[in-house]
C-alpha cells in the first residue's frame, strides 16, 4: 500500500495537473491549413494514429477498472478525472484536423476489455498481485506518455518546418505542454511502489514486462506496422537508439539496474525494430 508521504505527494501532483492544465478548449483551436494535401502527404498518418490513442482512452479506463479492482484513490482520480478528459480532447481536436486535411476520421475501438485483462484483474483481487499489476500500470504509462512527448515534438518541429504555423502552435504545442504531467505522475508513482515491493514482485514485474511489452496502441500486426510507419514518417528510425533510452529510462533503472552495461531494456528496441520491419514489409 502507498505511504501517507507518497500519497499526500501524488494528490497534490494531480491537483496540479488539473488546476494548470485542464483540457485544450476545442474552441481555441485554429485548423487553417496553408497546403492540406502536403501536411497529409508527409503527417497524415501520424495525425490518424495520434488521433486514435488518444480516443482510445476511454477503451483504457475499462481496462484499468478491469485488472485494477482496489485501485488507490489517487490512481483513480487521475485516470478518471483528469488523464481521460485531457486525451480525450487531445483526440478529438487530432481527428478533426485530419479531417480539415481530407483523410477520414480515425477508426477506434474504446469498448473492447480483452479475456486476458480480465483475468489479470481476476488475479489482482490478492493484494501481491495487485501491486504487479499497478507496477506495470506505471511503466507502461511511463514508456507511453515519454513516447508522446518525443513524437510530439517532432511532428511539432515538421509542422512549423511545413509553414502550418496554426497548427504548430494551437493543436500540437497545447497537447505536447500536457503530456509531462501524465509522465511525472507514473514515474512519482513507480518509484514509491517500488520501494515497498518484495524481491520476488520485482522478478514477476520484470518478467511479465519482458513478454507484454508492445508500443502504445500496437496491439496486432497492423498496428505495429502502424506504428513503425510513424517511427519513420518522424524521423525517429535514425535516432532509434536515443528514443528507446529516453522512453525506458526509468525502466530500466528500476527492473534492470543490477544488470550492469545494459543501456536499454532489449525488448523495447527489439519491439521498435520490429514495428519498423513490419511497416517496410508493408
Amino acid at each position: 500500500m502507498p505511504t501517507v508521504a507518497s500519497d499526500a505527494r501524488l494528490s497534490a501532483h494531480v491537483d496540479r495537473i488539473e488546476q494548470e492544465h485542464p483540457p485544450v478548449p476545442l474552441d481555441s483551436v485554429d485548423y487553417t491549413v496553408h497546403r492540406p494535401e502536403l501536411l497529409a502527404e508527409r503527417y497524415g498518418h501520424v495525425l490518424d494514429y495520434l488521433a486514435r490513442v488518444e480516443l482510445e482512452v476511454d477503451r483504457n479506463v475499462l481496462e484499468l477498472t478491469a485488472m485494477l479492482p482496489d485501485a488507490s484513490a489517487v490512481d483513480r482520480r487521475f485516470y478518471s478525472e483528469v488523464w481521460q478528459p485531457q486525451e480525450i480532447h487531445h483526440g478529438l481536436i487530432l481527428d478533426k484536423l485530419q479531417t480539415v486535411i481530407g483523410r477520414p476520421p480515425a477508426v477506434t475501438d474504446t469498448t473492447t476489455v480483452s479475456p486476458k485483462i480480465r483475468i489479470l484483474g481476476a488475479l489482482a483481487h490478492l493484494s501481491p498481485v495487485h501491486d504487479v499489476v499497478r507496477m506495470l500500470y506505471y511503466l507502461t504509462g511511463m514508456s507511453t506518455e515519454r513516447s508522446a512527448v518525443l513524437a510530439y515534438n517532432r511532428l511539432h518541429d515538421g509542422v512549423a518546418q511545413l509553414g502550418e504555423t496554426a497548427v504548430a502552435q494551437t493543436v500540437i504545442a497545447p497537447i505536447r505542454r500536457q503530456e509531462p504531467g501524465h509522465y511525472a505522475f507514473y514515474r512519482l508513482s513507480a518509484t514509491a511502489l517500488d520501494a515497498q515491493l518484495s524481491p520476488w514482485q520485482r522478478w514477476l514485474i520484470a518478467r511479465l514486462r519482458r513478454i507484454s511489452f508492445a508500443p502504445v496502441g500496437a496491439n496486432n500486426d497492423l498496428q505495429r506496422a502502424d506504428f513503425g510507419a510513424v517511427l519513420v514518417a518522424l524521423g525517429v528510425e535514425d535516432d532509434l537508439d536515443h528514443f528507446v533510452t529516453e522512453i525506458s529510462r526509468v525502466e530500466n533503472d528500476l527492473l534492470w539496474a543490477q544488470r550492469r552495461g545494459l543501456p536499454v531494456p532489449t525488448y523495447v528496441m527489439d519491439a521498435m525494430r520490429e514495428a519498423i520491419e513490419l511497416h517496410r514489409a508493408g
